[in-house]
């Protein structure tokens, strides 16, 4: 296989597709020509603040052409990319800021869901509104931070508006840009993405470029991506869903098409509207509120051929049955190998998409261990997933004792996933271990719960947490979004349950929600634990 580094790659997009669309937002879109041409530019400021290769470069924006552009700019510098959570605030943003050792942070004054980045960085980095120079600041916080750029059309206290960022590369020539990218080795680091904490700090993810684009090439293989295609995705730019994509959007000759903030009304016109032929709405929150929207029209949407979900099994085989004309996939992955392990190929048999996410991509090793003894499982069998191979990435940023829990003595990582396989080899995600519950001596995975409560036809989205018991130990509760304009108490939902599984497994308190406590994508299990236990008086950990 032929892979280059990210820095390469809208280069190789411009000689190979020059005026088609690379990247479409609903106001604005960039070709590959124009987008390689805007990466340098940014280069060049970058450059000019005195960017080098190897320094952090951190990005803190929605969804937006900006992001795109200091992406690969700084990815033709060699200098490495953190993409901050756009959700992170106070203790945790000013922690990645230090942590990260960003020599540069890119910001900008969208405000997006209500969230004012610039007022949210004057807050969490002590001195920087009262700094005196914006290209050389030295706060006690953030040591290694001498400049916060601000992309937009202010220009705040302590920070380097847009015209001082171009100006910044006045006396910086493109072929310099060049010189450095040409130095840039595929083993060297990329990107660093910041898993979000449950009880402790965010954890820096470093991967390479190899990593991120031998990913995304064999990952896009499987969804039969070619030039022309409309590739849909609403996903955060600073999450793997969004990023991986991307690349292979890049690599194929495809658009990439995305919005700065998700609405399903705006995401629909959008899909209409380019023709898109692939949906990566891939996360419940979002598959369900496009599908329930009425502005959803399969025929108008007959462009699209192929869907990205990941949900329960039951859940899953309900969005196939409603979108039968697409092709569906199912995937498994994390930050730490790489974003995603397999997705489902195009010969994997229907029946088996919703609980099989294909096999593991070439290059990549997978095991299924026992819990206990540590030996691999037979087919069909649960056990821990354990994975080795070019995706999975060295270890956490500044964190050995936490590498060196996750890896075992042959370089084996511990993903911390329950799974098994099928006969034919795919994989199959069961839930976390963390998210085992342990009833009456009984072990119960919350996914079995959620799957079976998500059958019926009121639920549109339910998730299941352990809490304490005085006498089974723990017990399972449900947190439950309803379908529009539908209508469920506790004691309906309780009895559904009793007629479809074992009794322990029945929830025992129900709570009903209409939003969700959301890291990137991902609901966020132990806030809705400590809510319901603070709730009841229960303990928590």
């Amino acid at each position: 296989m032929n892979f280059t580094t990210f820095g390469d790659l809208p280069v190789r997009g411009a000689a190979l597709f020059g005026d088609h669309d690379a990247v479409v937002f609903p106001d604005r879109r960039h070709s590959y020509c124009s987008l390689l041409h805007a990466a340098e530019r940014v280069a060049r400021s970058l450059w000019g603040l005195g960017v080098r290769p190897g320094d952090h470069v951190g990005v803190l924006m929605p969804n937006c052409m900006d992001f795109l552009e200091v992406l690969f700019g700084a990815a033709m510098l060699g200098a490495p990319v953190i993409p901050v959570n756009a959700r992170f605030r106070g203790r945790e943003l000013s922690y990645v800021v230090a942590n990260a050792d960003l020599k540069v942070l890119v910001t900008s004054d969208i405000i997006d869901q209500r969230t004012n980045y610039v007022d949210i960085l004057h807050d969490c980095l002590g001195g920087l509104s009262e700094a005196a120079q914006a290209t050389n600041l030295r706060l006690g916080c953030a040591p290694e931070l001498r400049c916060v750029v601000l992309l937009g059309s202010g220009s705040p206290a302590g920070m380097l508006d847009r015209e001082g960022f171009e100006a910044a590369a006045e006396g910086v020539s493109v072929e310099e840009v060049r010189r450095a990218r040409s130095r840039v080795s595929v083993g060297d680091v990329a990107l660093m993405i910041y898993t979000s904490g449950t009880t402790a700090d965010p954890k820096g993810c470093p991967m390479t470029h190899e990593q991120l684009v031998r990913t995304s090439l064999v990952g896009c293989e499987r969804f039969e991506l070619r030039s022309g295609d409309v590739f849909w995705d609403p996903l955060p730019l600073f999450h793997m869903s969004s990023i991986l994509p991307l690349i292979g959007c890049l690599e194929a000759g495809a658009s990439f098409a995305t919005l700065t903030h998700f609405t399903p009304a705006a995401a629909i016109a959008q899909m209409i509207a380019e023709q898109a032929t692939h949906c990566f709405s891939t996360f419940p929150t979002i598959t369900t509120a496009l599908l329930s929207h009425p502005d959803w029209d399969a025929e108008a949407l007959g462009s699209v051929r192929f869907m990205n979900n990941v949900a329960p099994p039951d859940a899953l085989a309900e969005i196939h049955r409603l979108l039968p004309n697409m092709r569906h996939s199912n995937a498994y992955g994390l930050t730490e190998c790489g974003g995603v392990v397999a997705f489902n190929s195009p010969d994997d048999p229907p029946e088996v998409v919703p609980y099989f996410s294909g096999r593991p991509f070439r290059g990549v090793e997978v095991q299924v261990r026992d819990f206990e003894t540590g030996l691999p499982r037979p087919p069909g069998e649960r056990g821990e997933i354990w994975c080795r191979g070019y995706n999975v990435f060295d270890g956490y940023y500044k964190d050995p004792e936490k590498t060196a829990e996750c890896f075992d003595a042959d370089g084996w990582f511990n993903t911390g996933d329950i799974g098994c396989f099928d006969a034919e080899g795919r994989i199959g995600y069961l839930g976390r271990v963390k998210d085992m519950l342990k009833v009456g001596g009984e072990n119960v995975a919350a996914i079995e719960i959620e799957s079976c409560l998500q059958t019926h036809e009121a639920i549109a989205i339910a998730q299941v947490v352990g809490i304490p018991d005085d006498f089974y130990m723990e017990v399972p509760a449900a947190f439950i979004e309803l379908s529009p304009g539908a209508s469920l108490d506790e004691d309906e939902v309780v009895n559904f349950c009793k007629r479809r599984i074992a009794g322990f497994k029945v929830p025992r308190h129900v709570r009903f929600v209409t939003s969700w406590p959301l890291s990137a994508t991902k609901i966020q299990k132990f806030r809705l634990k400590e809510q319901i236990c603070q709730e009841l008086g229960k303990p928590i950990g």
